[in-house]
Order: structure tokens, then sequence, then C-alpha cells
């Protein structure tokens, strides 16, 4: 749940845009995690000082912590919250080559798919290419109902919001696709409760507002 609240100076400072699937991975694991944090939306026409001092490549996520440690990498910021606390063992579904797979060449293609005319490409091309990726997930689901075993972990958490902008490009060409197990792998993640609370809309982020803590109600 996301909730208005005094934030205490104990807690960390999570800058985030609610549709960059970066932010969302990093918001999944505060959240199953029960780590709380203070939410800070960011407008990226607009993106607050405080951020760029902070983190000067000016992308988010970006989480500040009570002694001024800086994370700036998404994945990074997952495994610092699940190191807090890892109630349902997503430490254990880590799969950096996976990751690794979604975050270079899909996430390559996926951009290109998505926006064909700020790289000047065909998005066919690259809708193809990254397809490959889908079909290995698809395969992998159809030995578990998971990326990495039978419950959700941090592997599915970190690729999940990029399977889910890749399906969005064009729903109805996604829908007729033959793959059927990641479908309903990411209807099942779209649907959760996890997801709904991290995907409520938070008004942007200015000095002095009242702090928007991150964390669900039953951790507080």
């Amino acid at each position: 749940m996301i909730h208005d609240a005094n934030a205490s100076q104990m807690d960390p400072i999570l800058y985030s845009f609610r549709r960059c699937p970066y932010a969302m991975r990093a918001r999944l694991a505060f959240v199953v995690s029960g780590t709380g944090c203070e939410l800070r939306e960011v407008r990226l026409s607009a993106k607050p000082e405080s951020m760029l001092v902070a983190s000067p490549k000016g992308t988010v996520p970006v989480l500040v912590l009570p002694d001024g440690e800086i994370i700036d990498e998404s994945l990074d910021i997952m495994r610092w919250a699940l190191a807090q606390r890892d109630p349902e063992d997503w430490l254990e579904g880590d799969n950096p080559a996976l990751i690794e797979r979604n975050d270079g060449p899909f996430k390559h293609d996926l951009d290109r798919y998505k926006y064909p005319e700020r790289y000047g490409v065909d998005p066919l091309k690259h809708r193809a290419m990254g397809m490959e990726f889908l079909r290995e997930l698809d395969s992998r689901l159809g030995r578990t109902s998971q990326l990495c075993g039978p419950a959700r972990s941090l592997a599915d958490a970190a690729i999940m919001p990029f399977v889910r902008q890749f399906a969005a490009v064009d729903h109805e060409w996604f829908s007729d696709q033959p793959l059927l197990r990641l479908k309903v792998w990411l209807a099942d993640h779209l649907s959760s409760e996890l997801f709904n609370m991290i995907m409520l809309r938070v008004t942007p982020w200015v000095p002095g507002d009242r702090p928007v803590l991150l964390t669900p109600a039953s951790m507080r």
C-alpha cells in the first residue's frame, strides 16, 4: 500500500517513475520485502535537483540511504531491499545470466520495436528478435510455474516489467502469439496484489511535499 505518513529520518528515499520498468522492479522488491521507503515520483521533464545531485546520470530509480549512500542501478536496489528482509526467498531466484539477457539484447530490441522512428530501424525485425527471448521464457515456464522455480522470485520481478512493455506495443498482435505459458505468467503477475500495490498513482514530488511511504500497511 502507498500512503501518506510522516517519514522517519531512517527511511530510505526512492526516486521513481511509475511506468519505468526499471523503477517497477525496484518498487516490487521494496514492497515484497516490507522494507519501508519514502517514494518520490519523478516527472521526467522536470527532474528534481536533489535526485540529480544524488545521481547525475538522471535516470530512475535512485535510492538514497539514510547514511547518504547512493544506489542508482535497479538490480542493486532490488538486492539491497531483499538483503534487509526476504520473506518469499526472492534471492534464491536471482538468475544473473537470464536477467542480463533481458537487460541487454532483449531491451535493445524492445526499444527499437517500440521506438523505431527514434532509432531509424525496422520495428518488425526487432520484434522478431525480441520474440526469440520470449520463446525461451515460454519454454522455461513449461517446466516450472515461474522463471526460476515454483514461486515468484527476483528474476520474475526483474524481467516481467519488460515483457509487459513488449506486449503493450501491439497488444492485439501479442495476444495472437503462441506463447500460452508466458501470457498466463504475465497476466498472473499483472493481476497480483503486489503489482497493484506498486502501480498506484502518486503526484510527482516537489520539495516540501508531505512524504509518501511505499510499504505494505501490515508492515507499519
